[in-house]
């Protein structure tokens, strides 16, 4: 059984590409059945997220899975074959393992490190064996991907740290202020940027959010996400006096967040210190407001600097990353090794088995009568006998299916021996853990991730 994997993602396809190669909750289900159904392929598991389309399937040889692979994408998005070809990218063996074992990682996302892969990961394999689309190999792998994942992320902490400007200006605050739990927060702007930045102090333990916009509906939209409130933007300094932080994301070409006004307010808040933000460009506070006493201000460029080094940090430890997964991925293929030579092996037991049974009843017809004592002791010397013969044919079997010639000897012996092997779809690995099914391989894409 060969495993392969056919996909796209941001480095080899433009978005229009990919949105034709996307699915819904549905066209997920019956992609799966479509292809499973494919005489060349055993299993499969979809990955679906903002950035990648992967299909990975487990197949009885390795061009006619890619090619039915390859041709149920040409069907799904209307693009020629040639341009399926050229725009996706296809690894098989090792290096499907390998790039598996990277994905769960988040060592082969976009912003590299980055945590919800893992989830999509999980969601994915989930909702394929559910449906029955995974046989043991699949099974195997993609339970060893997931446990990799996990070993990377808690030996290196690779997902740890900043690496975008949102959560930059959280881990920034949480350094000003040190904990974040009970805190306020005041953001000016109602785009994506001042969304994240909420999303991720109200993660982080703020519990109270005000915004403030131009468009009092927008703000209204965004307040609601967070259990929030909406302020109208003229009344943004009256409520500057809750707020413990202040970030402010807009479009403006000027300030928004003025010196006299700000000076006012710590006027009226002695001894308490204020926490501002300016996430925009062109900046949204008067630099100048930094120079009050109280004040501690953080401008894009703070921001990009955090963002730089850990990002240069992620970086350093994702070459310890990398050693984890080539230990991991060699342990998988010997087992997968093992894996295709444990049908001719079963077969020639059976063989054997059958050439025991038949010769002792026609020793025991021949003997006459006999008591079960001796009856006993001639099974165990022909189990014996057997056993003995068997052990080393089968022990260098399995020694030759590590290597890049086990199919051959594999095959040898399936003409000497005379063995019928037929292919089966097998049953997941013993231990397989309960799966409960989120419709959701969508979902984890939805909200975000890569």
């Amino acid at each position: 059984m060969l495993v392969l994997v056919v996909g796209v993602n941001h480095r080899t396809a433009p978005v229009e590409v990919r949105e034709r190669l996307s699915f819904t909750e549905h066209s997920l289900q019956e992609a799966l059945a479509k292809i499973s159904a494919e005489p060349s392929v055993e299993g499969c598991v979809i990955l679906f997220t903002c950035n990648r389309t992967e299909i990975y399937a487990a197949a009885r040889e390795l061009d006619g899975g890619l090619n039915a692979i390859r041709g149920y994408l040409s069907r799904l998005s209307g693009v020629d074959i040639l341009e399926i070809k050229s725009c996706t990218y296809a690894h098989t063996l090792y290096d499907a393992v390998r790039h598996l074992f990277r994905v769960s990682a988040g060592l082969d996302s976009m912003l590299l490190g980055e945590p919800q892969i893992l989830g999509q990961v999980r969601d994915a394999y989930q909702l394929a064996f559910a449906g029955g689309f995974t046989n043991k190999i699949l099974n195997t792998l993609f339970q060893q991907a997931l446990a990799v994942g996990k070993r990377v992320r808690q030996a290196t902490g690779i997902d740890q740290n900043a690496v975008s400007i949102s959560y930059a200006a959280v881990e920034l605050a949480r350094q000003a202020l040190g904990e974040l739990a009970g805190r306020s927060v005041l953001i000016i702007g109602a785009g994506k940027m001042s969304e994240l930045a909420a999303r991720y102090l109200v993660a982080n333990g703020v519990t109270g959010v005000i915004v403030s916009n131009r468009s009092y509906e927008r703000a209204v939209a965004l307040a609601r996400q967070f259990r929030g409130r909406a302020v109208k933007f003229d009344q943004l300094y009256e409520h500057m006096l809750e707020a413990d932080i202040v970030i402010s994301c807009t479009a403006a070409a000027h300030y928004v967040v003025h010196y006299g006004q700000v000076a006012e307010v710590m006027a009226r808040r002695p001894g308490a210190g204020l926490l501002l933000i300016d996430i925009a460009v062109p900046r949204d506070i008067d630099p100048r407001i930094g120079e009050l006493p109280g004040i501690t201000l953080y401008d894009i460029d703070d921001l990009q600097s955090v963002v730089d080094q850990n990002l240069a940090w992620r970086k350093q430890v994702a070459v310890a990353a990398e050693g984890i997964i080539e230990e991991e991925l060699n342990e998988f293929m010997k087992w997968l090794g093992i894996q295709a030579v444990v049908p001719t092996i079963a077969a020639l037991k059976q063989r054997a088995e059958q050439i025991k049974q038949n010769e002792l009843r026609r020793a025991f017809n021949r003997l006459g009568e006999l008591s079960p004592h001796e009856k006993k002791v001639i099974g165990s010397l022909a189990n014996s006998i057997v056993n003995q013969l068997l052990h080393t044919p089968i022990a260098r079997l399995k020694d030759y299916a590590l290597t890049s010639e086990g199919h051959l000897y594999t095959e040898v012996l399936q003409n000497l021996f005379d063995l019928e092997v037929s292919g089966e779809r097998a049953e997941e690995p013993k231990g397989q853990p309960e799966v409960k099914v989120k419709a959701a391989a969508i979902g984890h894409r939805a909200s975000g991730g890569e």
